[in-house]
């Protein structure tokens, strides 16, 4: 799989710009602020519809425009699909697949796979558990994109049960014309448990096949390593007693629930589920409990090792699933030393599709020798 073609409208800083793309590697090469990265971020956002800069879609629509666009030919298997999202900020986006429209827009994701490295990617290894949460939803998406709907539904029904609990505790300290919210949220925790084990059984099995993959990368990547010192494990925001099941994970859900109910209507807030999960990274040998988090233990180089081995870890494990995804390098050797830059070069250059960005070209390993894009002044122009 690869994007042989993209076109752009009114998309960050660019009021129009086509560039064409073919298969290996690809680098687009120029000073901070000229919109090089913008054209990757475009390729990314057609994959998982949503950037890995922002959280919103209203900082990608170029200042002055109602919308954006973003188009991309994509070739798997010798056939080529056109796809095209525009971005409406405040209103439904919009999808298409060959000029047919698709009923939501969310069913664009998944047709064409990225894998993102970035510098931002540090904050997987030091950032809030919500980071790591999200590295492990948007791979999960990528790899059945059903589960974009599930997702959209646990934070659906999250919202309104947080509502609920808000004026639910009002009523409970005396606010009686309120007090219909409590018969009320028995019915969101029923939603709640029923999502929430579907996101939690998967994200259970998704921690368990990316596991080996971690730790071969971690070998990989940093110096004198095994694929034993690094591991992954999955945390939920209470003890499961084993079960993994979907049915018994929602019973488990409901019956926490009710324990937390009095600390729910205090606080306002949900307290049980998926998004008080945390993925907890580890170094060391031997069982969890005599490993070390990385967070707050790590140097700066195994941080940076680990971040790297979770994005090449998700990488292996899509393409273990079939396709190769499109890996973006986002900036990414300006942030490595020459050893470590070779290494991921090396490990990458096979790759199916890469797409590159640099201030230098200096930047960019041998091993990454292709197509070279200069990136000026909003224009994109070959230079190799």
């Amino acid at each position: 799989m690869y994007v042989s073609h993209l076109t752009l409208h009114d998309f960050r800083s660019y009021a129009s710009v086509d560039v064409a793309l073919e298969p290996g590697v690809t680098a687009f090469v120029g000073r901070n602020g000229q919109g090089k990265t913008n054209l990757v971020e475009a390729v990314d956002y057609l994959s998982r519809l949503t950037s890995h800069r922002v959280a919103g879609d209203a900082p990608l629509v170029r200042a002055g425009a109602d919308r954006a666009v973003v188009r991309a030919a994509v070739v798997r298997d010798g056939r080529t699909a056109v796809l095209e999202v525009e971005l409406n900020p405040g209103k439904s986006n919009r999808a298409r697949v060959n000029r047919s429209p698709l009923p939501r827009a969310r069913e664009l994701v998944g047709l064409v796979r990225t894998v993102v490295f970035s510098p931002e990617d540090l904050t997987l290894v030091k950032g809030d558990p919500s980071d790591r949460r999200k590295l492990l939803d948007d791979l999960l998406v990528l790899r059945a994109p059903r589960l974009a709907g599930v997702r959209a539904d646990y934070d659906r029904v999250l919202r309104q049960r947080n509502s609920l609990l808000k004026t639910a505790g009002a009523a409970r300290r005396g606010s009686s014309s309120q007090e219909s919210a409590l018969s009320t949220l028995g019915v969101w925790d029923a939603h709640l448990a029923r999502t929430g084990a579907e996101l939690l059984a998967e994200r259970l099995a998704l921690v368990d096949a990316l596991r080996p993959y971690v730790g071969k990368a971690y070998e990989t990547v940093a110096r004198g390593a095994t694929r034993d010192d690094a591991d992954i494990e999955y945390r939920p925001s209470f003890d499961l007693g084993g079960r993994t099941g979907r049915e018994d994970l929602t019973e488990a859900l409901l019956t926490e629930v009710e324990r937390r109910r009095g600390d729910e209507l205090d606080r306002g807030v949900s307290l049980v589920g998926p998004h008080r999960d945390e993925l907890l990274l580890t170094l060391g040998h031997g069982p969890q409990d005599h490993r070390l988090p990385v967070k707050g233990y790590a140097s700066h180089g195994e941080s940076w090792s680990f971040a790297l081995a979770l994005r090449l870890a998700s990488y292996d494990l899509l393409r273990a699933d079939g396709d190769d995804p499109i890996l973006i390098l986002d900036d990414v050797f300006a942030e490595l030393d020459t050893e470590r830059r070779a290494q991921l070069a090396d490990l990458v250059a096979g790759a199916e599709q890469v797409l590159v960005t640099a201030a230098v070209a200096a930047d960019v390993p041998e091993a990454l020798a292709g197509v070279r894009y200069a990136v000026a002044d909003g224009e994109v122009v070959r230079e190799q």
